[in-house]
């Protein structure tokens, strides 16, 4: 396939931004990639490319070269007043005239499959489109912050830890070869994806993505190393947090701490050039860090230049290796997480800068088993087979002693001691040696945080749905011996339902009708089936209290799909472990109860297995494994399977290790358990609960002392941080647009996107008129989904919700809908011959929000009516009762505001009717709702009462009152036609001057007279945690 830019330089020009690739030198060999060579680039480069200011237009630059001038030689982090990168994440695109270029500065390898280099994000730059002076100073910046990094590395002493090889990013020590990788390097690593700080200097250290809330509660001090080891977080030998300088500013010393170097300029000289209700610009330092703590700090973004670490082993194209596609096009979509931000590049034809980025984990660790059966010498001379991690460096050594602390005490080191007659372990001369690689995948589908997204969507994508693969070959990767790979699953259980952040146990809600759940459902097996073809699915949830309620829809609706034929006429086996109540008392070994039953299901799916380059043998199923996050429960499952096919594995290869008495796998068990941290961090913030038992093997006080820790800061993100970052989130993978931050801003919400409120509406309008439109010979007019006041009879009263209102040829009906059982709670059908005037203008609630006080995007109308004897009002509780329509005083329209609603003075016709002397007056309140959608993909299907894209909220309330002034004068037409001839025309004229008016319902003016102190004191403490 055609290559991917390794390494270029970054550089302002005067008319754009120049992006100019940099070539490999090649070797004295001949050919690149040499040992000599490695790491070798210079004043070769390939096609540059500029990215013009303000438009974000990309094009190529002519004659290879130019645009920006730069040094001849490209050795270190400042060349030419621009910067080295590794790559390109995409463009950050927040409107028309506002662009950010995400790059990558530092990165880190941490696995190489089949020779070629896996890597890790560790930082990334994000650099300004908006003009040539503030991209010139951003440049600067990143180029003088990642010098300094350099510089200060060098002098560095040399105990520093190998994983830390890359941390002069600019410098030529950081210039590794992507060709050949020295596989034992790989193996004599420390676990990857280890902390250097604990959660709480997370926290302080990168304020920012956490509000200015968490600004002024934590100390900038941080937490002790003991205090760390406490809380299951490995501390590192060298401290690499950096001080503020002198006159330097905290939110200074985090921009650059997170990678973030060009934030501060630009915004301090854009700040003031951005209008006040653009959201989008108000919030963007927050976006910025959000970005950059998401793909690079958090470390969870991986990448390889020439080999696609998207697909696993059994759908991947073993010829690919030939083929002339680019890399962005062989890559499986559910896993190309920043598809949407590198699309300019895409449509540009710059392929050579487009590189996929995977979400998850990589990890890599090399062992050996011995070819014969080890003698170990004990009391009754008991013999095993030893399989061993080779052995470390000795200051390595003391880093896994710093790390695993009281573990070391229980899982001993490769061979047992000789000391005080312990046995004695002799072990033949020839070894095999093995290299274990753990990859995950985090699906793009349903992307998001713990309690933001749940369950599943139309669609049938899960939340938190993860790949993981095992993958068992030879250290060289060679062709003559095979490679293994085992496939599991999690994903979140796929059926509608939320839980509240606001508790450490919420209570699951189930959310829409059971048809609706079934046939996302089936949709999600479906999709599992045509990727994987069997599934045995494992629900860890418990059978008794809040689980339960989750669990038993989950229950019911696969026996369901059983009973209707399966998936293509295969059932889905489903085994419901509960795991609390079998593990009670930390006995984590209980999982084996659960392997011995699921040990035919695995034994049938087998595992994938290619030699001599091709494949002799594919997984035929996949374990799908669920708890309530699919994150502590699981990972103690997954990485009990996972060692279950390793065990097979190594007995296919002749190494019986289940018959081995003393084996110690640490090593194992630490690869598990830094990608479960992995996948709890992307998905609740926090390393995974439970992570002693995956580490160690053993539950104690301490790992639950830790756990309690752990769950308290998951319960501090989920109700402080999560919000924006899932907006955030949403908006980088393409699923909305920048108008998010706008209706973050007024609910400091984040909606899910993949629920189509579209689909939704026009689905309760179709239901709503089955239901309460009892006349057949009734002709549905319109239907239209809007705001209504939470008490009836009133105009406002908090909070507003979202009902249906119906319009026939004879009557309208209000209908309250229950969104969550998709069912009619209550509705009040009023004869259209009862309308005494409608009132159509400003209807503003509340002036919170720019949005929310802008007058021309709150309106709505009121209806006043006279509720006579055949007035209907009926609620849906277990039946349908009819309830007596209650009366109400002008002065408790507003409850609380001055506003009224003035009648319309009575005309001959109505005292005809007798509507004022038989009944009372009444109000129904309906106020639009926003015509603008931050959905990125609305549906094409819209139709009925939904909105066009292109009409405002005031067209669709005109056209709703155009309807229903159209449909009373039929009414009235076709009932009093003798009226009409006795006043010889005048009363319909003068019915055509006060039937529909246009006046303010709330005026701005006072709705800021009615907005309350505690209100406005609520908005801003949730703006200032939130935002």
């Amino acid at each position: 396939m055609p290559g991917v830019v390794r390494k270029l330089v970054i550089l302002a020009a005067a008319d754009g931004l120049i992006l100019q690739p940099l070539q490999q030198q090649p070797s004295r060999a001949g050919g690149v990639g040499g040992a000599a060579a490695a790491g070798q680039y210079g004043k070769h480069r390939g096609t540059g490319v500029k990215i013009e200011y303000r438009s974000g237009r990309i094009g190529s630059l002519g004659g290879g070269g130019g645009g920006g001038g730069g040094e001849e030689e490209m050795g270190s982090s400042t060349v030419g007043g621009g910067f080295e990168a590794f790559g390109i994440v995409g463009l950050l695109s927040v409107s028309p005239t506002t662009s950010y270029l995400i790059s990558i500065t530092r990165r880190e390898q941490v696995a190489q499959i089949e020779g070629r280099a896996v890597y890790v994000i560790t930082e990334v730059a994000l650099t300004p489109l908006s003009s040539h002076k503030e991209a010139t100073a951003s440049v600067a910046q990143t180029a003088a912050t990642l010098q300094r990094r350099a510089d200060g590395a060098a002098s560095e002493s040399d105990s520093e830890s190998d994983v830390d090889e890359v941390a002069a990013t600019a410098a030529g020590d950081d210039d590794v070869d992507d060709v050949e990788i020295v596989s034992k390097a790989m193996a004599e690593r420390p676990a990857l994806h280890e902390r250097k700080s604990s959660i709480a200097e997370d926290v302080m250290a990168r304020k920012g993505g956490y509000g200015r809330f968490a600004q002024k509660w934590f100390s900038k001090n941080g937490w002790t190393a003991d205090r760390r080891r406490g809380l299951g977080l490995s501390v590192s030998d060298v401290d690499t947090t950096e001080r503020p300088r002198t006159g330097q500013s905290n939110v200074e010393a985090v921009s650059e701490a997170s990678g973030m170097p060009a934030v501060k300029s630009n915004i301090e000289e854009a700040g003031p050039n951005v209008e006040a209700r653009d959201v989008a610009a108000s919030l963007l330092p927050k976006l910025l860090r959000t970005t950059s703590l998401l793909f690079g700090s958090s470390r969870s973004f991986f990448y390889s230049y020439d080999y696609d670490i998207t697909k696993n082993f059994a759908n991947r194209n073993l010829d690919s290796t030939g083929s002339d596609r680019p890399l962005y096009r062989e890559v499986d979509p559910l896993f190309f997480w920043n598809r949407n931000v590198i699309q300019p590049f895409i449509d540009a034809g710059q392929s050579s800068l487009v590189l996929p980025l995977l979400q998850g984990f990589v990890g890599q660790r090399e062992f050996t088993v011995d070819t014969q059966t080890a003698e170990v010498r004990g009391p009754n001379g008991e013999t095993s087979m030893e399989m061993t991690e080779i052995t470390p460096k000795e200051d390595e050594q003391a880093q896994q002693a710093a790390k695993l602390e009281d573990a070391q005490d229980d899982a001993t080191r490769s061979f047992p001691s000789t000391d005080d007659g312990a046995s004695q372990a002799h072990i033949a001369d020839n070894s095999r040696t093995f290299l274990m690689t753990l990859i995950s995948r985090r699906s793009v589908k349903r992307a998001g945080l713990r309690y933001l997204r749940r369950g599943v969507d139309e669609d049938g994508n899960a939340a938190n749905y993860v790949e993981t693969e095992q993958i068992l070959s030879s250290p060289e990767w060679s062709p003559t011996r095979s490679t293994y790979s085992f496939l599991q699953v999690r994903g979140s259980i796929p059926i509608f339902f939320s839980q509240s952040p606001y508790s450490f146990k919420p209570v699951p809600q189930l959310l829409q009708s059971p048809d609706h759940n079934f046939r996302a459902l089936r949709k999600h097996f479906a999709a599992l089936a045509a990727r994987y073809r069997g599934v045995q699915v494992v629900s860890l949830v418990e059978k008794h209290g809040n689980e339960r309620i989750v669990g038993d829809a989950y229950d019911r609706h696969l026996r369901q799909l059983d009973a209707e034929g399966g998936i293509h006429g295969a059932r889905i086996a489903f085994e419901w472990f509960d795991f609390h109540a079998i593990c009670r008392g930390m006995r984590f070994e209980n999982v084996a109860l659960l392997l011995d039953t699921l040990a035919p299901t695995l034994d049938a799916f087998g595992y994938t297995v290619e030699h001599g380059g091709r494949r002799a043998r594919t997984q035929c199923g996949v374990l799908r494994t669920n708890c309530m996050d699919c994150l502590d429960r699981t990972n103690v499952v997954q990485s009990a399977c996972g060692r279950r096919a390793l065990e097979m594995q190594l007995r296919a290869e002749g190494f019986d290790v289940a018959a081995q008495r003393d084996q110690n796998t640490l090593w194992f068990n630490i690869l598990w358990a830094d990608n479960g941290d992995a996948i709890s961090k992307q998905y609740a913030s926090t390393a995974a609960l439970k992570g002693d038992f995956t580490r160690t093997r053993k539950r104690d006080y301490k790992g639950a002392l830790t756990d309690m820790g752990l769950s308290i800061s998951r319960f501090y993100s989920g109700i402080v941080n999560d919000y924006f970052s899932q907006a955030a989130i949403d908006f980088l993978v393409g699923n909305v647009t920048s108008l998010v931050f706008s209706d973050f801003e007024d609910s400091m919400d984040a909606p899910d996107p993949a629920i189509s409120t579209s689909r939704m509406r026009q689905q309760a309008i179709d239901a709503s008129q089955r239901l309460v439109i009892a006349d057949e010979t009734e002709e549905l007019v319109g239907g239209w989904a809007l705001l209504s006041p939470h008490e009836p009879n009133t105009i406002k009263s908090m909070p507003f919700e979202e009902s249906v209102l119906l319009l026939t040829n004879a009557a309208l009906y209000a209908c309250r809908f229950d969104w969550n059982m998709e069912k009619v709670s209550s509705f009040e059908r009023v004869d259209l011959r009862h309308i005494i005037g409608v009132k159509y203008g400003t209807y503003v609630i509340n002036t919170l929000s720019a949005a929310q006080a802008d007058e021309r995007r709150n309106v709505g109308l009121v209806v006043t009516y006279t509720a006579a004897t055949d007035t209907l009002q009926r609620v849906n509780t277990r039946s349908m009762s009819t309830a007596a329509p209650a009366t109400r005083q002008d002065g408790d329209l507003l409850q609380g505001t001055s506003t009224t609603v003035a009648s319309p003075a009575p005309t001959p016709l109505m005292s005809l009717l007798g509507g004022h002397s038989t009944s009372s007056t009444r109000v129904l309140a309906l106020k639009a709702l926003p015509a603008r959608t931050a959905v990125a993909k609305v549906d094409a299907d819209s139709e009925g009462g939904l909105m066009d894209p292109k009409m405002s909220e005031m067209d669709l309330v005109q056209m709703i009152c155009a309807e229903i002034e159209r449909s009373v004068r039929a009414v009235r037409a076709a009932g009093d036609a003798s009226v009409e001839k006795q006043n010889d025309g005048r009363a319909k004229e003068e019915e055509e001057d006060i039937l529909v008016q246009r006046d303010n319902i709330i005026s701005l003016a006072e709705a800021r007279r009615s907005t309350g102190l505690l209100e406005q004191l609520g908005h801003s403490l949730k703006k200032l945690v939130w935002a």
